[in-house]
């Protein structure tokens, strides 16, 4: 992949995380979070299998995944 991209890539997962923190609804946060996550694991993975951000970010998107998936339910 272009690097300039992948790049861009990595500004995106930055923005998404910060934009988290931001916010007071906990589904959106959540939702902007995993965003920000799946972001990281597309930019590591692009970037050179960098898996200390792979894999972290992957394991917060599951367990973002789980709460949205489980706060339906209750």
């Amino acid at each position: 992949m272009n690097p300039e991209i992948t790049t861009y890539i990595g500004y995106s997962a930055s923005v998404f995380i910060v934009l988290s923190f931001i916010l007071k609804d906990i589904r959106k946060i959540r939702i902007v979070n995993m965003i920000g996550c799946i972001c990281f694991v597309i930019y590591g993975i692009f970037n050179g299998l960098l898996w200390p951000v792979i894999i972290p970010n992957g394991l917060i998107c599951l367990i973002q995944v789980y709460h949205l998936l489980a706060g339906k339910k209750a």
